[in-house]
């Protein structure tokens, strides 16, 4: 295994030992002992980038499963290692900012950790793997995990109901990222991203292509938390906040950004990637804003911003596609909506990561995220202030912070779209700027709120529940080094450009790097007098007036009814299929194991015939079949007679003994055949069965002629018959048409050579098999025990009776 595959997997091994150390280790916090990985694995992976800008990638590869294709291949490329460090660096400040923040007297942080770099593995494993089937694995491994942090306070019953949604919506979704994996496997024979990307031009046209894309969207949809889907992200504000500014800011909702750039070039020369991509981005961007501005919790408020935030990117790698296919923004792409979208995902990470944990430590310092109930902090928490102000304007997309760059270049990406005439953009692209700049208005509307609303006005200290005070300085290190890398991205926005910003974009869309376009990304905040300089005038101006005219205008939220709402059709959803579900169980499972029986009979013959008569399987050939003759004939009488005086018999002593007949007549036909080792050993089985069955039955009530007579059962005749029909059937096929020579042949040649026995069936039960005769007696011995124990414990309390 090679360094790279260890530095994905060390979170899980150090996972393993966070539980003894919390035990053992009490007098410090166990924040301390982890959050030296993640700091480790971040200079570990910062130490590619010169070798991602010579080479564009390394590739380790240890085989798992060779013989299906699937192999645990670490590629490490722009895109891949842009998450790595995000994963690795925002990681590191969350672990040690949870150290603060979490109570090591009040909360369990061995659990909380362990789920902490659970999901930490299962992020890098996604990013960096280039094998689908292993995506796959650590894709389910983050919503796992997720559902474990989401949940963490699990006494609360919004933590439960949080974690739930989170897990039902994106498992969905990753079932069905499995469906698109799986037929794009089968179009292109391969597992491995790189080779799909390689055959993407091959296999476009195939009738199966277009339900792939579909497929694939719905798991980077859900999990990006992109419309319809978003309704589990607030709901997973329930979180701690370590968890909401860790995996709702820079790592787990940003994995559908990750999987839809990663498969950019198998999908982006199809329109309708475009369309769904771009369009649900747009409509993602609104709705998450438009929702924001009513929300009167600060991470309530920061979630739907989130949700809007990763809409606006989701559009630009929608819009980036177009790259593929027009000649203005291959000439032009370096500006263009794929630099602009991997820009704003570094500037997003950094303002929104400062932003949760500001409100985080507003409510640790005062008791409250209620926004009604605050105001007028900026005194008392002047740091804490700076640091909100420089992450709210930048999320608002004003000067001089990095957030007004990427915006910038957001609206000229959506610009850009009306010089396009394909895929119909030549008369609906006019949507994508109207409504980037709508939407635009409402993100600063919420980013003023989350502001002005804590931080100034009027104090309103008898509605909290803590006096409030500045944080300590442990809690407040990680978000001043968000804050700064927020300033330093704004004024130097070229120290990304070549190192980061560059192979990242020849990741997504590598065929115009392989055509020949240049790479010379430069960024600056005055580009002339433009019309993005005029939509972010338009915004600031609209978005003050509505701002100040809040109280006339939000009244509007309240006309909206309830059911039109999303978590409505989902609890609505939820909660028939719940009672679906139950009557679906309650009509078939009715406590009577007569039915069950009937059920799995029924599926059992109906399958069976399905596939003999779909597949001509049925056969019947009786050339190597040996005479039957009269002893067999008569020992096969014998054996009807013994089971149909089973059915009919009376007396239960009659049925017990008709039983054993029909074992000590198979005990007979071993003997014809020359085998008294089998015999011999069915004599010592039925008798001992026929002995307890006697036990057994001694102790029940005697049968009652009249109420307890055994009556003929139609459904009951035509099953058994049925079942008997089919086996037959099939056992008289299998003999017919045999595949393969039979391993008899091997048995007679080696048991004397390789055994050293002469007696054949004890050779194979002894030697051939002996290490499933060796189970066999283990769990008999263990059943047993388990009836020892049983009939003690019953001895035991008749005897405390």
């Amino acid at each position: 295994m090679s360094l790279l595959h260890f530095s994905i997997i060390a979170p899980l091994i150090l996972a393993i030992f966070i539980p003894f150390f919390y035990k053992k280790v009490k007098a410090i916090h166990t924040g301390w002992l982890i959050v030296w990985l993640p700091a480790l694995l971040f200079i570990y992976f910062i130490q590619f980038l010169p070798q991602i800008q010579n080479e564009g990638a390394i590739k380790k590869t240890v085989e798992w499963i060779p013989s299906l294709g699937i192999n645990f291949t670490a590629y490490v490329d722009g895109l891949g290692l842009l998450f790595a460090l995000l994963i690795t660096g925002i990681g590191t400040l969350v672990v040690l900012y949870s150290v603060f923040y979490l109570d090591k007297k009040k909360e369990n942080l061995g659990h909380f950790y362990v789920y902490l770099l659970m999901f930490m593995a299962a992020m890098l494993g996604v990013v960096l793997s280039d094998n689908l089937i292993v995506l796959y694995v650590f894709w389910e491994l983050t919503s796992f995990s997720s559902f474990l942090l989401i949940g963490f306070w699990n006494h609360k019953e919004r933590s439960r109901y949080g974690a739930q949604k989170s897990m039902l919506l994106t498992v969905f979704g990753g079932l069905s990222m499995l469906g698109g994996f799986t037929i794009l496997s089968l179009l292109t024979e391969s597992f491995s991203i790189r080779e799909i990307i390689s055959q993407a031009g091959s296999i476009s046209t195939e009738p199966l292509f277009i339900v792939a894309l579909i497929l694939v969207l719905l798991g980077a949809f859900t999990k990006s938390a992109q419309f319809p889907f978003h309704i589990w992200l607030p709901d997973a504000m329930e979180a701690p906040t370590p968890v909401s500014a860790y995996l709702h800011s820079a790592t787990m909702v940003k994995a559908g950004i990750y999987l839809v750039a990663r498969m950019s070039p198998v999908f982006a020369e199809q329109g309708i990637w475009l369309w769904l991509v771009g369009g649900i981005g747009l409509v993602t961007l609104f709705w998450g804003s438009f929702n924001a501005v009513k929300q009167t919790d600060l991470k309530a408020i920061l979630a739907f911003s989130t949700i809007s935030q990763l809409g606006m990117i989701m559009s630009m790698l929608g819009v980036g596609a177009a790259a593929l296919h027009y000649d203005f923004l291959r000439e032009n792409f370096y500006m263009g909506a794929t630099v602009a979208a991997v820009f704003h995902l570094i500037n997003h990470a950094t303002f929104k990561g400062s932003l949760f944990m500001v409100a985080g430590i507003v409510d640790h310092e005062t008791g409250t995220r209620d926004i009604r109930k605050l105001g007028g902090l900026m005194q008392l928490m002047p740091i804490t202030a700076t640091i909100a102000f420089i992450g709210t304007f930048s999320m608002a997309g004003l000067p001089p912070f990095n957030g007004f760059l990427s915006k910038e270049m957001f609206f000229t990406s959506m610009i850009n779209v009306l010089h396009l005439d394909i895929f119909n953009l030549e008369t609906w692209g006019v949507l994508f700027p109207v409504i980037a700049w709508i939407a635009s208005i409402f993100t600063f509307i919420y980013s003023m709120m989350l502001f002005f609303k804590t931080f100034t006005g009027k104090r309103k200290e008898e509605h909290l529940k803590k006096k409030p005070h500045e944080a300590p300085i442990g809690m407040l290190i990680p978000p001043i080094i968000l804050a700064a890398l927020v300033i330093f991205f704004g004024f130097f926005p070229n120290v990304l450009s070549q190192s980061l910003l560059g192979p990242v974009a020849s990741s997504i869309l590598p065929s115009l790097m392989d055509a020949g376009h240049e790479m010379d990304i430069h960024i600056q905040f005055w580009h002339g007098f433009k019309p993005e300089l005029f939509m972010t005038i338009g915004v600031i101006f609209f978005g003050i007036i509505l701002y100040k005219t809040m109280e006339k205008w939000t009244p509007i939220y309240g006309k909206i009814p309830s059911f039109f709402a999303l978590n409505y059709v989902y609890d609505a959803g939820l909660k028939q299929s719940e009672k679906g579900a139950n009557r679906l169980t309650n009509f078939y499972m009715n406590g009577s194991i007569r039915h069950y029986m009937i059920y799995i009979f029924i599926s059992f013959i109906g399958l069976l015939t399905y596939a003999i008569v779909r597949n001509q399987a049925f056969l019947l050939d009786t050339a190597d079949l040996a005479p039957i003759g009269i002893y067999e004939l008569v020992l096969s009488l014998i054996i009807v007679a013994a089971s149909i005086t089973i059915l009919i018999a009376k007396s239960r002593l009659t049925s017990i003994i008709a039983l054993g007949a029909v074992g000590y007549t198979v005990a007979l036909f071993f003997l014809l055949f020359r085998a008294p080792d089998l015999v011999l050993t069915q004599l010592v089985i039925e008798t001992v069965s026929v002995a307890l069955f006697l036990l057994a039955f001694y102790h029940l009530p005697k049968l009652n002629r009249k109420e307890e007579r055994m009556s003929f059962k139609l459904t009951n005749a035509i099953v058994a018959l049925g079942v008997g029909v089919i086996v037959t059937l099939i056992a008289l096929s299998a003999h017919s048409q045999k595949l393969f020579d039979s391993i008899s042949k091997y048995y007679i040649e080696n048991t004397a050579e390789k055994a050293g026995g002469g007696n054949m069936v004890n050779v194979i039960l002894v030697d051939f098999r002996g290490f499933d005769t060796m189970f066999e007696i283990a769990v008999l011995g263990i059943a047993a025990l388990g009836i020892y124990g049983m009939i003690k414990l019953r001895l035991s309390r008749r005897r405390n009776e």
